[in-house]
């Protein structure tokens, strides 16, 4: 999916941006006029015989009601389906056509659409495209007003973790080593949190940013290799849960822009580091915020009504997207909560369709987002076997149930696979790829049940024989009892581009007490083991571990813990 070079045939160029996105000049007047339309035309991924492509559409004329893109191939490539347009092909010319739904496009206003083609020998970008028969913009060839695009013209592959290793954090990799028995999983690849502007650069003698790409570029040797960053720093960051609260403000969005992703994007954006698979987790606990903890809702939160209001989550995750998705070898991955926080019918659409706001806002656009990431952080069961969703016991439903709650879904494996079809449904393209993080979800060790429950009633039957053992699916910090779940795998199942240790193991959710920091890390209740519980949690104990530090912080007893309960165990 790297960006392609944009140019209008005109006297002169002026590329602006890295979008690429090119600008004529009227030789007789200084003044910059604006193209009619331009078009991103990039190739997402590609093999022996065929590729998929994405097409974003720019309109900088008069509204239109309909329209008709036309471009022609310089080969013998060869449409074979598409999306979210009328494709048709005669010879080399190649008309994309609106469809129903999205014939209306407003000046300045762009749409998308995808498909997939095959070919032999190259695979050309095509030259010139015409929108209702006004030529847009032309690939301008690396003269000297269009430089050439660093990433190449196709550096993606559609599964980044197939064929490579995975970066392993020395840091973490010590501190798991250092324990009793860490040794057996400190060379697991985990993910670096940039939680704040100071990590970039490294604060408190941690590495930053750059000192992580190098060292990857040392483990990657001759071979593929991926590292992963998890982008954590939206202004007013984690509006229902205090432990994360970040250091900016709720209208810092400007901020967020020019001192966070900025600086984060011109490093990744280092010719340096263009032969690693870089993966962004983008923001997590961010936009589900904005469906469930909302308005009238019960579970509502004052804050995150403020973030709804201002926009700057929509804002600050599509400008995220749209920066780093300019750098040719990043995977950007959204965070799409967990199936104990999304899973119910009102919350499942609304999630996916504020996503597609989100990566439709700030110039980006859905060929920014490669995939999406559930249980970030997070302890909800991988796959629960010793039940189904259809199950009936004692006349009632499993979903009756005090632990299901009338969900739609047990565990993450379904709950992903199902997400990933209803974001497609939303528009985002049919190859996105969804991570599930399996760093503390294993629930093993000898409170594992080995199956089902009671069939005395319905609650009996599902308490005792669900993996997770939580008071409720809305614990979410320090969780008592959990193990290390699946270590991280490339392609374990459909849809499911990995299984990831996203959060690292062993590093805190945050303080059970009140500690003063200059991290901008608050307190919150659900991480204290005597609080009784709110509406989030149906007004359970919090499950949390006694004696954690702050978040992001080793947590000692809680790793050991870990590495006990693991599942698979650990030899």
């Amino acid at each position: 999916m790297s960006r392609t070079r944009t140019a209008l045939l005109a006297a002169m160029a002026l590329v602006a941006g890295a979008t690429g996105t090119a600008f004529a000049v009227d030789p007789g007047n200084a003044g910059i006029a604006a193209v009619p339309c331009t078009v991103d035309y990039k190739i997402q991924n590609q093999w022996s015989t065929g590729f998929t492509a994405a097409v974003t559409l720019t309109n900088n004329s008069a509204a239109k009601s309909s329209w008709s893109l036309k471009w022609s191939y310089a080969g013998d490539q060869k449409v074979t389906s598409g999306w979210n347009a009328k494709i048709s092909q005669s010879g080399a010319a190649v008309t994309a056509a609106n469809e129903a739904y999205n014939g209306q496009l407003a000046t300045g206003g762009s749409v998308s659409f995808g498909f997939q083609g095959s070919y032999s020998g190259s695979n050309a970008i095509p030259a010139t495209f015409t929108l209702d028969g006004v030529t847009c913009n032309v690939d301008g060839g690396g003269g000297p007003t269009d430089p050439p695009d660093p990433g190449g013209p196709s550096t993606r592959v559609n599964n980044p973790y197939e064929g490579a290793k995975v970066y392993v954090n020395p840091e973490w990799s010590a501190n798991a080593a250092a324990e009793p028995g860490g040794s057996r999983v400190a060379n697991q690849p985990t993910g670096i949190w940039l939680d704040r502007i100071a990590a970039i650069n490294g604060s408190g003698g941690k590495m930053g940013l750059r000192d992580h790409l190098d060292e990857a570029l040392r483990q990657k040797g001759s071979g593929e290799l991926v590292v992963q960053f998890v982008i954590y720093n939206l202004p007013g960051r984690d509006c229902s849960a205090l432990a994360s609260n970040g250091e900016l403000k709720a209208d810092e969005i400007g901020r967020y822009k020019t001192e966070y992703i900025d600086p984060i994007k011109a490093i990744l954006a280092d010719p340096k580091y263009a032969s690693l698979r870089i993966v962004t987790t983008v923001e997590i606990d961010s936009l589900p915020n904005l469906v469930t903890n909302t308005g009238s809702r019960p579970t509502a939160v004052p804050q995150c009504d403020v973030m709804k209001a201002n926009g700057n989550y929509v804002k600050g995750v599509g400008y995220a997207l749209n920066k780093l998705g300019d750098v040719p070898n990043v995977y950007n991955y959204v965070d799409a909560g967990h199936h104990g926080w999304i899973g119910w019918d009102d919350n499942f659409g609304p999630t996916a369709t504020i996503m597609k706001e989100a990566a439709t806002a700030e110039g980006a656009t859905v060929n920014d987002v490669h995939g999406f990431i559930t249980n970030t952080a997070n302890y909800s069961a991988l796959k629960e076997n010793n039940f189904t969703i259809d199950d009936t016991v004692a006349g009632k439903s499993v979903r009756e149930s005090k632990w299901v709650d009338w969900n739609r879904y047990l565990d993450e494996l379904s709950y992903a696979q199902a997400f990933r079809s209803r974001l497609v449904s939303a528009g985002f393209d049919s190859n996105i790829g969804m991570l599930i993080d399996t760093s503390r979800n294993g629930w093993g060790g000898t409170a594992r049940p080995t199956g089902p429950g009671a069939t005395t009633s319905v609650d009996t039957y599902v308490d005792g024989g669900r993996y997770d053992r939580r008071f409720n699916a809305g614990n979410w910090c320090n969780q008592s009892g959990a193990g290390l779940g699946e270590r991280p795998k490339a392609a374990p199942a459909a849809g499911i581009d990995a299984y990831v240790w996203m959060k690292p193991p062993g590093e805190s959710d945050g303080a059970s007490k009140q500690i003063p920091n200059d991290e901008g890390k608050g307190f919150d209740r659900m991480c204290d083991p005597t609080y009784t519980g709110n509406p989030r949690n149906n007004n359970n104990m919090s499950g949390a571990l006694p004696d954690a530090p702050l978040s992001g912080h080793w947590f000692s007893a809680q790793f050991r813990q870990l590495m006990q309960n693991a599942y698979p165990p650990l030899s």
